[in-house]
């Protein structure tokens, strides 16, 4: 309760204050307010004055003073009922006063506020009477600009059009000269690609014409070969071939048994095993190594593509075959051949009387249990220091036993090159190589897709050739 009154009390003081100091109130830029500060004034002196009322004037003290005082006193007291109405009317005046006054303040605080919200009006009235009083001016200004913003946006269509229609045109004819362009370049790129296909046709029956021509010329080849063998004499050989006779074969059968195959072996090795030009052309590895020789032994020299090698690098070289038309065609070739046994040939030698043997695609037409009585009696023919070679099948090779191992048919038994080794090791050679060679991806390409290491392990050279010296 003493704060609420506290507060009820100061909120009076201040209305007094705000009373009596109009000059305060907000919006001194608004409206001019009533000065209340006289009927303030004239209040608080009617106050005072009821305030006095019953009161004597004072005097100062003595006798004669407290008996004028003791007698208005009593004078007082005796008219008390007669200025009581008085007294009462004044202080309900003096209140209506008071109330005129609160309401004449708040009356003021109105104004004020009035004056405030007129102040910021007025700003905007003062713009409201500029653009009327200039609206005309405005009006015909806006027009004008109106007129002249449409003929330039006029202008700038028709500009715009004739752009347009230009742009059209150039790109119309723009158009029509690239297709022009592409379709003379589809001509031309036409009457290229009929040329090439031309050319490529032509080309592909040259190259048919060419094969059969090989293929006719080397048939007539062959033929004339076989006029010239069956039309030339050559002392009989003293022993027939025994590459595939089986152990204990007796000497009585040798006349049943033949010396080539019951077919012809020169074509036969002409389709599957090469041209003379391509074996010729894989066998110069060997030439560095009976570079230094003065006589070589072919045994099994065919159609005399190792001699050929061997005259032309100027080494002494001759040559035995079973084939009494392979010892033709050497001839023919003016090659040192002759018909003949190998077991017996090597067996007719003086030990040491060779510097050289080469032995290509024979070891594995012998018999398996015969192989070593060769290999002894090739390295016994061998002088110290002697090369020899022996090319064959690689049985490491998977992919020969799918194609070419079996396409011969006096083909006995592959020799893995471990077991040659050792019997060449046994026999007395020392410093051997082992090279594989034709691989077998530049025949059979599809084996690219296999892993490197399992492509080197099973599918290496096709075939392989050891070379050693004689110690």
């Amino acid at each position: 309760m003493e704060s609420a009154e506290l507060i009820a009390i100061l909120r009076e003081v201040r209305e007094r204050v705000r009373a009596r100091y109009p000059e305060n109130v907000p919006g001194p830029a608004g409206p001019v307010l009533p000065d209340l500060m006289p009927l303030v004034q004239a209040r608080d002196a009617a106050l005072d004055k009821v305030a006095s009322i019953g009161t004597v004037n004072p005097r100062r003290g003595g006798p004669l003073n407290s008996l004028a005082q003791a007698g208005k006193r009593l004078i007082a007291r005796l008219l008390d009922w007669h200025v009581r109405e008085q007294v009462e009317f004044n202080r309900k005046i003096v209140a209506c006063v008071e109330a005129s006054i609160e309401a004449l303040t708040q009356v003021n605080w109105a104004l004020a506020e009035l004056g405030g919200h007129t102040n910021r009006i007025l700003p905007l009235g003062e713009e409201f009477r500029d653009m009327r009083s200039h609206w005309a001016e405005w009006r015909q200004e806006w027009e004008r600009k109106l007129q002249v913003n449409e003929t330039q946006f006029l202008r700038s269509v028709a500009d715009l059009q004739g752009s347009f229609q230009h742009r059209t045109t150039l790109m119309d004819a723009g158009y029509r000269d690239l297709v022009r362009t592409q379709h003379a370049d589809f001509m031309g790129a036409l009457d290229r690609s009929n040329v090439e296909i031309q050319r490529r046709l032509w080309a592909d029956l040259e190259r048919i014409r060419l094969e059969y021509e090989r293929v006719v010329t080397a048939e007539l080849r062959i033929i004339r070969q076989r006029l010239q063998i069956a039309g030339a004499s050559l002392p009989p050989s003293p022993q027939t071939p025994e590459w595939d006779r089986p152990p204990g074969f007796s000497s009585a059968e040798q006349s049943s048994s033949a010396a080539s195959p019951p077919f012809d072996y020169i074509r036969f090795a002409e389709r599957f095993r090469g041209t003379e030009e391509r074996v010729k052309a894989s066998q110069q590895m060997y030439r560095p190594y009976f570079a230094e020789c003065r006589n070589v032994l072919d045994l099994g020299c065919g159609r005399g593509e190792f001699l050929e090698s061997m005259r032309e690098a100027g080494v002494a070289a001759r040559g035995i075959d079973a084939s009494r038309e392979s010892v033709a065609v050497c001839r023919q070739k003016g090659l040192s051949a002759e018909a003949a046994d190998i077991f017996a040939y090597l067996g007719g030698l003086p030990e040491g009387e060779l510097d050289g043997i080469f032995c290509s695609q024979v070891v594995e037409h012998l018999p398996p249990l015969r192989l070593p009585e060769m290999l002894r009696l090739a390295v016994s023919r061998l002088e110290r220091n002697g090369v020899i070679a022996i090319e064959t099948p690689n049985p490491e090779c998977l992919a020969i036993f799918a194609t070419y191992f079996y396409l011969d048919p006096t083909h006995t038994r592959p020799v893995p090159y471990p077991l040659l080794v050792f019997y060449l090791q046994e026999f007395g050679v020392g410093n051997i190589e082992v090279k594989r060679l034709s691989p077998a991806l530049e025949y059979m390409p599809s084996l690219a897709g296999l892993p490197e290491d399992f492509r080197a392990a099973f599918f290496g050279g096709l075939d392989y050739a050891v070379i050693g010296k004689k110690m």
